[in-house]
């Protein structure tokens, strides 16, 4: 999260701008506040892309079927401008990490514990999502926030845009349609997707987690290298606990038809004993992580009122909540006002 800068605007839509969240090949992303006080996250879509209508119109179709994914395991869509002179999209806001910081930076590869309730979690996001009639097609760890209740997803469909503006597998803005390491050989082949795509990608997305690697390497060799291992070679799970490793390595299938449903993912991993409601049964993550979450939550009140005067209720509620998730231990998040 980083202040806002010189150039950036101060409101967008109804919402008032407190800091930057990121950037993408879409645009900007901004934390933000509702008149009524709901944080929520908007993204600015770029310029450029903003000038052809060919992506606006299909940006307009992927928020309007965006809107209509219900359950618990996503960011959901609340409000948009898609006619204004440059679109926006607004999704709640998750107080949480993303899994990339987590397991490349703060933390490392997490417990076969967490990540099986971690693919509980994200099979469950993916089936609101495909009931909608979307494929998310850019699953990945910078997707996927965490929180204590478990993983949320975000950024579903939304990728589908950018391929109204792609030239040899990048938009003209240099941004790859998908992402290097965690895309299915039939995005890296141009084949027809289905939901299976997600599978493959979930499957990345959990090797990562389980091992803080991509189960193809990386792209230091030259993303095409990379592409080609997607497409051609198998993936390397020899660091993927021995209880994960036949889903994972069945979710990394080449031929789409022979992954896993995500009915299946369900049932190995034991979800029904392990999730319920959009959230874990029982704390899911490390104690170091909840302190870090709870030290995220804290970011958050200062960004919402700078001048240090009464928190935000929700936020309030959150830390709470963080402090209750570990029995018997003290989780230190530092002062709740600036």
């Amino acid at each position: 999260m980083d202040q806002l800068g010189i150039g950036d605007p101060q409101t967008i839509g109804g919402y008032r701008l407190l800091a930057r969240l990121g950037a993408g090949g879409m645009g900007q992303v901004y934390l933000a506040r509702s008149d009524r006080g709901r944080t929520v996250a908007v993204k600015l879509v770029r310029e450029e892309l903003a000038r052809q209508e060919e992506f606006r119109a299909r940006f307009r179709q992927e928020v309007s079927a965006a809107r209509q994914v219900g359950g618990h395991w996503t960011a959901p869509v609340l409000d948009a401008d898609t006619e204004a002179a440059v679109p926006w999209v607004a999704t709640g806001y998750v107080a949480g990490p993303s899994l990339q910081q987590v397991v490349g930076h703060d933390h490392g590869a997490l417990p076969e514990r967490s990540v099986r309730i971690l693919a509980a979690g994200l099979a469950h996001a993916l089936k609101d999502i495909h009931a909608a009639g979307i494929i998310h097609r850019d699953l990945k760890p910078s997707n996927v926030l965490v929180t204590i209740d478990g993983p949320r997803v975000i950024d579903f469909g939304i990728a589908r845009a950018l391929e109204t503006v792609t030239d040899g597998g990048l938009t003209r803005t240099g941004a790859l349609v998908g992402s290097p390491g965690f895309m299915a050989p039939e995005q890296v082949r141009g084949d027809r997707i289905t939901p299976a795509c997600d599978v493959f990608c979930l499957g990345s997305v959990l090797a990562y987690a389980a091992t803080g690697a991509l189960p193809f390497g990386t792209a230091n060799s030259g993303v095409h290298a990379l592409m080609f291992r997607i497409a051609q070679e198998e993936p390397d799970l020899t660091q993927v606990p021995e209880g994960l490793a036949d889903l994972v390595r069945e979710c990394l299938r080449k031929d789409p038809a022979a992954r896993p449903t995500l009915d299946d993912v369900l049932a190995r991993t034991g979800a029904e004993d392990t999730v319920a409601d959009g959230r874990s049964r029982d704390p899911w993550l490390p104690g170091a992580l909840v302190a870090q979450l709870g030290r995220h939550a804290v970011r958050l009140l200062d960004a919402e009122d700078p001048r240090g005067s009464v928190p935000c209720v929700g936020t309030e509620l959150l830390v709470k909540e963080l402090v209750r998730t570990v029995p018997g231990r003290t989780v230190h998040t530092g002062p709740l006002t600036g």
